[in-house]
């Protein structure tokens, strides 16, 4: 039991070390103004990537990296639209899911360049948006993936956007965790998810859970995504899981 205990601390410390260091990437990344007006996608992608290999040694990362702007912001994690170039006032958010020493990150933050009030106030919305979810979350003990998922898009609606994605979360572990599969649905914050998020995974490790928040709007073709631990790291409910 001890051994187990152990094990759990060791997890705990190593997802929330992987999430710092991704926080820590992603403040530099606005610091040097890697997201600007005239670069595409995918250059500022691997501008990212050679960032991280720079300040952390990373080389690897557990899922697709992403960067997407303007119309783009609302594709959703499996689409893969046509590169575009940023350009002046335009909205811009990044999904990366760095692997550091073996734990797994996954952090999505968005960029505004230019203070178009809509942009800045959809931006704006994503971390209360995100911080209600996780109330929710710390708020009942038996929350099911698929009752979270309801609420997140509750939570979208009464803050003026619609929710952009088909899932609002997943599973984050030691790389590589157990894979998703498509018929893993049990892994996803989503519909059919029907299981208590507070549970064991098949090896009996405590299940640790990413909160993702996709807001949209289509009418002006604009999106913002953000996404970070849910369980773990500051304000996070402690209580021990089964």
């Amino acid at each position: 039991m001890a051994e187990a205990i152990d094990d759990e601390g060791r997890t705990t410390a190593k997802l929330i070390e992987a999430q710092d260091r991704a926080v820590v990437l992603f403040d530099e990344v606005r610091r040097r103004c890697l997201i600007a007006p005239g670069v595409r996608e995918v250059e500022a992608s691997d501008a990212i990537r050679d960032l991280a290999a720079t300040m952390f040694g990373m080389e690897n990362h557990w899922h697709k990296r992403i960067v997407r702007a303007g119309p783009n912001t609302l594709e959703p994690y499996r689409e893969d639209p046509p590169d575009r170039v940023i350009v002046a006032d335009d909205i811009v958010f990044c999904d990366f899911g760095p692997i550091f020493e073996d734990w797994e990150a996954d952090l999505g933050r968005t960029f505004v360049i230019g203070d178009d009030p809509i942009k800045l106030r959809l931006c704006e919305s994503l971390p209360p948006v995100w911080d209600a979810g996780r109330a929710f979350f710390d708020g009942h003990p038996d929350v099911t993936g698929e009752q979270l998922f309801a609420h997140v898009c509750e939570l979208s609606d009464q803050a003026g956007w619609e929710f952009g994605g088909t899932i609002a979360g997943h599973l984050i572990g030691q790389f590589p965790h157990d894979k998703i599969d498509g018929d893993m649905i049990e892994y996803y914050v989503t519909p059919g998810s029907s299981k208590p998020m507070r549970r064991t995974d098949r090896s009996g490790r405590t299940c640790h859970w990413i909160l993702e928040v996709h807001l949209v709007d289509r009418s002006r073709q604009i999106g913002g995504f953000y996404e970070q631990l849910l369980d773990l790291g500051p304000g996070a409910d402690a209580r021990p899981q089964s």
